[in-house]
């Protein structure tokens, strides 16, 4: 299985997949944890990938959303953005919406 058909099954597979440094007990990174804190913060269940923990998804991961960042958040198999973008949905309430549909 190739590093994007692995990446593919990942984000098919779970609702909500956070592609993230670290664990969301133990983030690695300010950007990460603010992202946990959000998903956390609307009652959501998520599926966390560690990054750091394979290199080949650490990049695979770029490719496969044409996103140079991490964190990546998936919600039902679409890209919706890293952290900054995650806490202005969060803010404006469209996040919210989009895991309650």
């Amino acid at each position: 299985m190739t590093i994007e058909e692995r990446i593919k099954n990942t984000v098919d597979n779970n609702r909500v997949v956070l592609f993230m440094k670290g664990t969301p007990q133990f983030p690695q990174c300010g950007f990460s944890s603010r992202a946990v804190q959000i998903l956390e913060a609307c009652g959501t269940e998520f599926e966390a990938v560690n990054v750091l923990s394979d290199m080949e998804v650490r990049e695979g991961i770029k490719k496969y959303s044409n996103w140079p960042t991490i964190p990546q958040v998936y919600i039902d198999g679409e890209f919706v953005g890293g952290s900054d973008i995650l806490l202005s949905m969060y803010q404006n309430g469209d996040l919210q919406n989009m895991l309650n549909q």
